[in-house]
């Protein structure tokens, strides 16, 4: 791991990769109480192992992971977006922004997953940070809309502003057609909201302020 990287950017990396390592030391089943469960009036499934949602889980699902590529694809893409937006924000702004881009993430999965369960399914956790990542790629396409980077898979690159609609409108489209079951695509877009919101709230335009009139120059 980089260590000329921000401080909390680094702190973000440790505690995830800490979080993983008691995943792997103590086993998921006892790190159930800290990934995030939908809402349930019974509070258990019908085999009593799905425990009951509880307020922590909206910010410690996300220092768990589903395994080692999980956590190597979320932790690079918060060292690559994190970091200049770190240098950019400063420590305390930066921080706020990954989490409440995580807890953001986090409620919209606790909706999907809580109707589901209403509906009849079975109840089921949700873990990983990739809610704040999406957040941090929202933002890096917002700050620096024509920095161009690389994907991964295709090793195709783009302009950040573009691997964020294209990001956007892929996460939206699995979404809702369930094509790629087991994955939190709509915590994704959680991330990518509230980290929109946020910014729109820190610069004071709409719904949060009214937008700035334009100065008319006459020649």
């Amino acid at each position: 791991m980089p260590f000329n990287l921000p401080k909390i950017t680094k702190a973000l990396l440790i505690a995830n990769l800490l979080g993983f390592v008691l995943q792997y030391a103590l086993g998921n089943q006892a790190m159930t109480p800290l990934m995030l469960w939908p809402w349930a009036d019974a509070g258990f499934d019908a085999a009593g192992m799905a425990p009951a949602f509880m307020p922590w889980q909206l910010l410690s699902y996300s220092f768990l992971h589903g395994g080692l590529m999980h956590l190597a694809f979320n932790m690079l893409a918060l060292a690559m977006f994190g970091a200049p937006l770190e240098y950019i924000w400063g420590q305390r702004r930066f921080l706020t922004f990954y989490l409440v881009c995580v807890v953001g993430a986090g409620l919209c999965q606790l909706l999907v997953g809580s109707y589901a369960v209403a509906q009849g399914a079975d109840p089921y956790p949700t873990i990983g940070a990739s809610g704040g990542v999406f957040g941090l790629l929202l933002a890096y396409g917002m700050l620096f809309p024509h920095q161009r980077v690389m994907l991964l898979f295709p090793p195709i690159p783009m302009k950040a502003r573009t691997l964020v609609i294209v990001y956007g409108l892929f996460e939206l489209g699995v979404g809702i057609t369930g094509l790629q079951p087991g994955v939190a695509h709509f915590a994704h877009l959680g991330g990518m909201l509230f980290g929109w919101l946020l910014i729109r709230h820190w610069r004071g335009q709409p719904p949060f302020g009214k937008p700035k009139p334009r100065i008319r120059i006459v020649r």
